[in-house]
C-alpha cells in the first residue's frame, strides 16, 4: 500500500473487528486485496497518525484519510451541538462510517451507521442477531429498552436488554455488531457467534 486512504482505513476497522470475527475479517481483507502485512502496516501507519504530537486533530485525520464526508449536518443530541459527517466505505456498501464532532472539532463519537435510505436487517429474535449485520442503533430500537454498557475498548460498545424474557448482552466493535450472549455476559457457553 503506497497511500493511506479508504482502504487503508478499512484494514484498520477489519482488525479490530477480527479479534471477535477472524473469519469475516479475513474474507472483507481479501477482498480488499490486502495481505496480512498490508493490514499491520496500515494499523501502524493509523496508530502513528493518532499518536503523533503534531497531529492535526481526529476530525481533520479522517478528512484527510477518506475524503470529503459525503454528507454533513448540523444534528442536536439532547442540549448539544454537532455535526455529522458521513463516508462510504466500499466494503459496506449500506453503511456509512459516521463522526459526530463538536462545535470545535473534538471528535465526540466515531462507528458505522445504516446508509441514509439502505434497509436495515428485521431483528425480531436471537436469530436475528447475526455478525456485522446490525448497528448499535438498529439493535437498541428493536430490542428497546437497552441498557449501554462499558466496551471493553475504546472502539468497542455493548448493550444488554431483554430477549423474551431473557437476559441478552450484544457487542459491537466501530458500531457493528459482532457477537452477542444469552443470560447476560457471564453465561458460559452462551455466546454466539454466527
Amino acid at each position: 500500500m503506497t497511500s493511506f486512504g479508504p482502504s487503508a482505513f478499512q484494514l484498520v476497522l477489519l482488525r479490530r473487528m477480527a479479534d471477535f470475527q477472524p473469519d469475516l475479517a479475513d474474507e472483507a481483507r481479501r477482498r480488499l486485496g490486502a495481505s496480512l502485512a498490508d493490514q499491520r502496516e496500515a494499523n501502524k501507519h493509523w496508530q502513528a497518525m493518532v499518536r503523533s504530537p503534531r497531529s492535526r486533530g481526529a476530525l481533520a485525520r479522517y478528512r484527510s484519510v477518506l475524503g470529503p464526508p459525503e454528507s454533513a449536518e448540523r444534528r442536536t443530541i439532547g442540549d448539544l451541538e454537532c455535526e455529522a459527517l458521513l463516508w462510504p466505505l466500499p466494503l459496506w456498501p449500506d453503511l456509512r462510517f459516521e463522526v459526530l464532532a463538536a462545535p470545535d472539532g473534538a471528535v465526540w463519537n466515531e462507528w458505522l451507521v445504516r446508509a441514509p435510505g439502505a434497509r436495515g436487517p428485521v431483528l425480531e429474535s436471537p436469530d436475528d442477531l447475526l455478525p456485522w449485520s446490525a448497528t448499535v442503533d438498529e439493535v437498541a430500537r428493536a430490542f428497546a429498552p437497552v441498557r449501554p454498557m462499558e466496551g471493553t475498548a475504546p472502539t468497542r460498545w455493548r448493550l444488554a436488554f431483554a430477549v423474551r424474557g431473557r437476559p441478552c448482552v450484544a457487542e459491537f466493535t466501530y458500531g457493528l455488531l459482532q457477537r452477542f450472549s444469552l443470560d447476560g455476559p457471564a453465561a458460559a457457553g452462551g455466546a454466539r457467534t454466527a
